[in-house]
């Protein structure tokens, strides 16, 4: 199966929820000791933009069993994500000390999220559950003292909230808010391009959601400043978490009322408009000159997808 399969239209990844967050358990200290004693216990072992993949007969495989994890050097704290078909599932994470042992085994491997879920090598239905893991790990590692008083803080409530010893400060994860727009102007489309992006990438435009901001304001400030475009008619269309480190892309549609682009050359490295032929193209990555939109893995193609489908301004 391809990659434009497994994604099919407004089926971004990440979006796929199979997962009970069972969140009455995390305050039961001695349910969740007893629910990761259980035989049928799985984690995923998150390692900054990676997975460990156990190599089965069968291919690569991401939730492992709690022995494994911790067999592999996964760190032994874990992040309670919920409940699959009753099986208890959590996130773990794993020192650069305990990765650096597995590599070059051939059972194990340590392998990067974004290029399997692009290949569609991972169940479709576990991609939501481990941009849970991996956003909280991340969050974990890089929140281990008070943002208060300084002093060090502990996991608390099966892994979603921290919580200081000292001045009793209580911490939890966040989610950042981003838009991602579509601009239409007739029959032609705005898209641009960063430094960053592989050669001949095109996409929406995005940007964070600042403090006090409503979504509509911010694509029309986004816009604004990365291509000089004015827009109007700002539509939902959906949202994608995004676990890098974790973000939720709120996807909308805009129709522009000015023409002249004026890049920001700090935020991109191009911006155009593309007529309706040319984006099918490069929507098909079929594109004579090589220039090609965003993966269906990503939020971005299924905006474009909509436009070229006739889907509108909204979500079917």
């Amino acid at each position: 199966m391809s990659a434009f399969d497994a994604y099919p239209l407004g089926k971004p990844a990440f979006v796929t929820h199979t997962i009970d967050r069972a969140a009455h358990f995390r305050t039961n200290d001695d349910k969740l000791f007893a629910l990761e004693g259980q035989s049928n216990a799985r984690a995923y072992v998150v390692y900054r933009d990676s997975l460990v993949m156990k190599q089965d007969e069968s291919g690569p495989r991401a939730l492992l069993s709690i022995k494994e994890a911790l067999d592999y050097g996964a760190n032994p704290g874990t992040i309670f994500l919920g409940l699959a078909d009753g099986a208890p599932v959590f996130g773990m994470g794993m020192s650069p000390a305990a990765a650096e042992k597995l590599v070059g085994r051939s059972d194990v491997a340590v392998t990067e999220l974004r290029g399997m879920a692009m290949q569609g090598v991972l169940p479709l239905e576990q991609l939501s559950s481990i941009a849970m893991a991996k956003s909280l790990v991340g969050w974990h590692q890089r929140h281990g003292f008070c943002a208060n008083c300084g002093a060090r803080t502990s996991m608390k409530e099966g892994g979603w909230k921290r919580e200081c010893g000292s001045c009793k400060a209580e911490h939890f994860p966040r989610t950042d808010p981003v838009v991602i727009m579509f601009v239409s102007l007739g029959d032609k489309a705005l898209l641009g391009r960063q430094k960053q992006f592989m050669p001949g990438m095109y996409s929406c435009l995005a940007g964070f959601v600042e403090a006090a901001e409503t979504i509509e304001d911010a694509v029309r400030r986004e816009i604004l400043e990365e291509s000089g475009i004015r827009v109007t008619d700002v539509n939902y269309y959906m949202t994608q978490p995004w676990p890098y480190p974790s973000s939720l892309m709120i996807g909308c549609t805009a129709r522009a009322i000015s023409e002249e682009i004026v890049v920001d050359r700090v935020e991109l490295e191009d911006a155009r408009w593309f007529d309706r032929e040319e984006l099918a193209l490069m929507h098909k990555r079929q594109h004579p000159d090589g220039l090609f939109a965003a993966h269906p893995f990503a939020i971005a193609h299924h905006l474009i997808g909509q436009w070229l489908h006739g889907g509108g301004n909204t979500a079917a």
